[in-house]
């Protein structure tokens, strides 16, 4: 397997690597996991011919510019599934060049003719889902039906701003002269330079250039170098449902470069990044000298509140739903879960109960219900978190290591007792790691929610109606679940305040940030 590898790797390895045989039945005596078979997995993809490993650049796929290659692995067992190309800042220009010619064209289509490309895509999109699916799960962990859920997802946006483009409307204003009529334009921004994370490979894709492509701008993605191959097979049926060639490109690999020069071309008008904090910070400050507009979707530290006047039940349920989806890898995973002191014993019992049942595994077999962690990198993180909280007092209910399974599983946990110094509090721990934290009153829940610089989202679980309209008016997130752990949909505004983001995705409002507004006043009309 290894010598295959590196043959492939010297020919430039465009082909995914299907796992050897003696290699899958080496994983599975390792793992227990007998029953999945990638191989069978990467052959259907194949078959589907939605395996790239090329950059996409003017409608044409093409290797790094060197040569260079980057290895795509799968978290689940460590095997190599491809070798894609490894690009920086010439293929990154060149796709600037090709976004910019091609928005003259694009731009210049009808509403109408862009929302039925669009809505094409969706159509491919879909029926293509069980392969993305299974692209998905192997580039990145997550269960298969939860990567069939993002597929439903991240379509659904090609499909609600294929209809949204028929929509972009302007005004007309009353004139303070007889003689002149004041009109209000919106016209497409331009250019787009789209940054996307590996938490959600295709859906926060469809998110950005959905809206970019429905307002006639064009867009360069860079997906993240952990799961390049689901922003590819997405592409690549962009282009078979009629995205011209120039509209939507692909540039992978070297992050520093495409980055820099997305930010200091320009020809890019807007920047749109999902990810972390500390790389949002860097990207609007890069974006300065040339002024262009910004969206920013980063990180969170999502409280979760159960009053004592909860449905145990549907707080739990929610709850779980909050944190665990994706193995606690999302931006508005319940980072803290504040329990009022009346059913904190309660609530946590049938937390840790229901915390139980979760089927740690490969995401191809059907029973699992928690996959891998993206990396090592990312279990040490968890295991940082877990280490400071039970040094300063916490103790573990459930959980609290890495999983018999290996590699980078890590046990469902749950740890009581958090206080407000601790990193579990303070910091996003994006992990399968729930800290319980008592509160007293409802306004030492705002406070304990309200305490820290992140502002994305928030949950609360309650009967009254009347805490429910107070709480959520003083919880200061973008999004807010009241009784409901999964909240986000394509058609309600997605996005944060403070040091979580600027701007809004999804809904109506998800097209205000590709537009630019343009007054024109006409005089003389006497």
């Amino acid at each position: 397997m290894a010598m295959a590898m590196r043959r492939a790797a010297a020919l430039g390895a465009r082909h995914i690597l299907a796992a050897s045989a003696s290699a899958s039945s080496r994983v599975a005596s390792r793992r227990h996991m007998g029953s999945v078979d990638a191989g069978a997995a990467v052959d259907k993809i194949r078959a589907a011919g939605l395996l790239r490993t090329r950059g996409l650049i003017g409608g044409q796929w093409v290797d790094a510019y060197d040569g260079k290659t980057t290895e795509v692995q799968n978290p689940a067992t460590g095997e190599v599934l491809a070798n894609v190309a490894c690009m920086g800042n010439r293929e990154t220009a060149d796709a600037i060049t090709s976004a910019n010619t091609t928005f003259y064209t694009w731009s210049k289509l009808t509403a109408s003719e862009r929302s039925k490309a669009l809505r094409k895509w969706h159509d491919l999109l879909m029926s293509h889902k069980e392969e993305l699916a299974l692209l998905m799960t192997l580039e990145q962990g997550k269960p298969m039906k939860e990567a069939l859920g993002e597929v439903n997802y991240g379509a659904s946006f090609i499909e609600f701003f294929a209809e949204e483009a028929k929509r972009v409307y302007g005004d007309i204003i009353p004139p303070t002269l007889a003689d002149r009529r004041l009109l209000v334009l919106k016209q497409p921004i331009g250019v787009v330079g789209a940054i996307t994370p590996w938490n959600f490979p295709l859906a926060m894709i469809t998110r950005k250039v959905g809206p970019a492509l429905a307002c006639g701008c064009t867009v360069v993605v860079k997906p993240s170098e952990f799961t390049p191959l689901t922003a590819l097979a997405a592409a690549d049926l962009a282009l078979q449902a009629g995205i011209p060639a120039g509209a939507l490109n692909v540039v992978m690999g070297n992050a520093p470069e495409i980055g820099g020069e997305l930010m200091q071309s320009t020809q890019v008008r807007k920047i749109t990044f999902t990810g972390s904090t500390a790389v949002g910070k860097k990207l609007m400050a890069g974006s300065a000298n040339t002024v262009k507009k910004v969206s920013l979707e980063l990180g969170g530290n999502a409280p979760c509140i159960v009053f004592d006047d909860a449905d145990i039940d549907v707080a739990v349920k929610g709850s779980l739903a909050a944190k665990f989806r994706n193995s606690g890898q999302t931006c508005v995973c319940a980072n803290r879960i504040l329990v009022q002191e009346g059913i904190y014993e309660k609530f946590a019992s049938a937390f840790v109960k229901a915390v139980q049942s979760l089927q740690v595994g490969n995401g191809l077999e059907e029973s699992t219900s928690q996959g891998p962690l993206i990396n090592e990198a990312a279990v040490e993180k968890v295991e940082k978190f877990v280490g400071d909280a039970t040094s300063k007092g916490a103790n573990i209910m459930l959980g609290g290591k890495r999983h018999s399974l290996g590699m980078s599983f890590y046990e469902p946990t749950v740890v009581g007792n958090v206080s407000n110094d601790m990193l579990l509090f303070r910091e996003e721990v994006f992990g399968p790691v729930a800290p319980l934290i008592p509160f007293k009153t409802e306004e030492e829940a705002i406070h304990l929610a309200n305490d820290t610089n992140a502002g994305l989202a928030a949950y609360m679980f309650t009967k009254s109606i009347a805490r429910s309209w107070r709480v959520s008016e003083a919880l200061e997130y973008g999004l807010v679940g009241v009784n409901e752990g999964l909240i986000s949909t394509e058609v309600a505004p997605f996005g944060g305040v403070k040091q979580s983001g600027l701007g809004r995705e999804g809904s109506k409002y998800g097209m205000d940030d590709y537009l630019e507004i343009k007054y024109v006043c006409m005089g003389n009309l006497g």
